[in-house]
C-alpha cells in the first residue's frame, strides 16, 4: 500500500510539472487522454477488431541463434492463435488463447496441453517472451491503476509514459509496468518491474512500418535488464486488420487439426 501511495505522489507531481512547464494548462489538458484510455487504445490499435499476421521470431544467445516463422490470428481482445510454420522440427506447434485460458499443441506427441495460470509467466518457445506476453492479455487494463507520469515530444509525436501499478488483490506477478505509447497509439516500450521495484525486462520497439494503412511496431525486442546481449525479437512481415475470421478458428479442434 505504501509503495502505491509513493507512486501516486510521484505521478501527481510529474503531471503538474508537465502542466506548468513549456505549455500552458489550456494547451495541455484538453488534448491529453486518460492514462487508462491510452493503454486501452494502444491494445485495441495493436489487435484491431481482428487480425492475421505473419511474423519471424529470433531468439539470440551468446553461442547460438534460433529463428522461427509463425502465423497469428486474433479476434476481439480474448481470442488469439499462434502457429509455427518453420523450421520443420517445430512446424505445427501452436498456442491458443481463449477467454484468459491458454493451450498448446505439440505435433511431436500429438497432445493438447492446457497451460495453468501458474505457468503463464514461463518462457514461450524458449525465448524471452512469456506465455502471458504471447497471449497479449488485456487484463492489465482492469488489474492496474494507470498513472500518466510524463509527456515528451519525440520525432514529431507526443509520447506518453504511463506507470501502471497493480491493485492490491490483482492476480499479477509484476510490481509495476511502465508503458511508452505514441500519440497514434503505437507501443514504443513496455518495462516489467518486480515487487522489489527492480527492472526485470523490457520490450522495445526498434522499427515501425505501415501495414494495411496503419503504423505498426514491426520489430520488437524483449531483453532482460541484467543481460542485454541476449534477446528475443519478433518481426512482423505482414499483417491485415478487420478481416473475416470465424470464431471456429479459436477452438481446441482447430488447434490440433488446422483448417486448410
Amino acid at each position: 500500500m505504501y509503495k502505491r501511495f509513493v507512486y501516486l505522489v510521484i505521478a501527481i507531481s510529474s503531471y503538474f510539472t508537465l502542466v506548468n512547464a513549456s505549455e500552458t494548462p489550456a494547451d495541455v489538458l484538453p488534448s491529453v487522454p486518460s492514462a487508462q484510455q491510452i493503454i486501452k487504445s494502444a491494445m485495441d490499435f495493436w489487435r484491431g477488431d481482428n487480425s492475421m499476421s505473419k511474423m519471424t521470431m529470433i531468439i539470440h544467445r551468446a553461442d547460438w541463434q534460433r529463428e522461427m516463422t509463425m502465423l497469428a490470428w486474433t479476434l476481439g481482445d480474448k481470442k488469439s492463435l499462434v502457429r509455427i510454420e518453420s523450421p520443420h522440427k517445430d512446424k505445427g506447434s501452436a498456442t491458443l488463447t481463449n477467454d484468459n485460458q491458454m493451450w498448446t499443441f505439440s505435433p511431436k506427441i500429438n497432445r493438447v496441453i492446457r497451460i495453468p495460470s501458474s505457468m503463464m509467466s514461463q518462457s514461450w518457445m524458449g525465448g524471452d517472451f512469456s506465455n502471458n506476453d504471447i497471449s497479449k492479455s488485456t487484463d492489465v487494463i482492469d488489474n492496474y491503476q494507470h498513472l500518466l507520469t510524463e509527456i515528451a515530444m519525440i520525432d514529431g509525436h507526443k509520447v506518453y509514459t504511463i506507470t501502471s501499478i497493480p491493485h492490491d488483490d490483482a492476480p499479477v506477478v509484476w510490481g509495476k509496468e511502465v508503458f511508452k505509447v505514441r500519440d497514434d497509439y503505437v507501443l514504443l516500450e513496455e518495462q516489467f518491474w518486480d515487487q522489489d521495484d527492480r527492472l526485470v525486462k523490457t520490450l522495445k520497439t526498434t522499427e515501425i512500418k505501415t501495414f494495411d494503412g496503419r503504423p505498426v511496431a514491426s520489430k520488437m525486442r524483449m531483453f532482460k535488464a541484467d543481460n542485454t546481449d541476449e534477446w528475443t525479437e519478433i518481426i512482423t512481415l505482414d499483417i491485415k486488420f478487420n478481416i473475416d475470421i470465424s470464431a471456429g478458428m479459436f477452438t481446441l479442434s482447430n488447434l490440433r487439426n488446422p483448417r486448410q
